[in-house]
């Protein structure tokens, strides 16, 4: 039997390098697919139309970049962009922006001059797994509240394929 050259082995291991040190190079993360991003958005915006509301839901990704986005007929332009800052407030937090207002509030003013991010009721978390991979925000509903709930109603009824998702 031929035996291999370990030198290049045997210098890593001299110098403390271990062939598990590239293990952490690499991450391999859970993310809102495109499919499911739309199909929340376009139910978020239902519900609340159902409710007599005209708002926008935006869905982001784990990183907070834009995945879908819908405006109802007659909501106001800017209920996008306040919808995208909800859902974004959700990444940078964890946790439903109600939720993260109660827990923070001695900081969630501050928090508002951060480019991108809006502390209102209205974004919810999106999770696969325990893995948080995106986030829902609504806005144009008469109340952060109401904005919520079409938010949270929407993440309810895709909690099979959030269940079942690889």
């Amino acid at each position: 039997m031929k035996r291999k050259n370990s030198t290049g082995l045997t210098l890593l291991l001299g110098l403390g390098i271990t062939a598990s040190a590239g293990a952490e190079d690499m991450l391999t993360q859970k993310n809102i697919g495109l499919d499911l991003a739309r199909d929340i958005a376009n139910t978020a915006v239902m519900d609340c139309r159902e409710k007599g509301y005209q708002v926008s839901a935006v869905v982001v990704d784990r990183n907070g970049n834009l995945r879908a986005a819908l405006r109802d007929d007659l909501a106001p332009r800017f209920t996008l962009q306040i919808s995208e800052e909800k859902a974004n407030a959700v990444i940078m937090g964890g946790v439903d922006t109600g939720t993260l207002i109660s827990n923070r509030g001695d900081i969630a003013r501050e928090l508002n001059h951060i480019d991108g991010l809006i502390m209102m009721r209205g974004g919810v978390e999106i999770r696969s797994g325990g893995s948080l991979i995106g986030a829902v925000g609504v806005s144009g509903a008469p109340g952060g509240d109401i904005d919520e709930e079409c938010a949270a109603n929407a993440v309810k009824e895709y909690e099979m394929r959030l269940e079942f998702a690889d």
